[in-house]
């Protein structure tokens, strides 16, 4: 984040309310695809795999391996699951995960 571009709530609250409305993979699939970028959507895409392997209680330094990420940003994403907004662990009961 740009500290030349604070973080607005209402532009966030636009967004939330536009991701309310989608209702399929294609159609989150597509709606991501235009508003992200590539390495965008795969670090949040690898950010997700992290999570569930961290879930599962995999060492760290395997996750990394596997989701070709940095140890450094698997403890990152272990760090919002356990201390974040609960925003990870929401997702994780509503996939039948946790």
């Amino acid at each position: 984040m740009h500290h030349s571009h604070p973080y607005s709530q209402k532009k966030a609250e636009e967004l939330w309310q536009a991701v309310l409305r989608l209702k399929t993979k294609e159609e989150c699939r597509r709606f991501f695809r235009d508003l992200c970028t590539i390495q965008e959507m795969t670090a949040m895409a690898d950010r997700w795999q992290a999570v569930k392997k961290i879930n599962d209680n995999e060492p760290y330094r395997d996750i990394a391996k596997q989701v070709g990420m940095s140890s450094t940003t698997v403890a990152r994403v272990a760090y919002w699951l356990n201390h974040g907004q609960g925003g990870y662990r929401l997702m994780l009961k509503k996939l039948k995960l946790l």
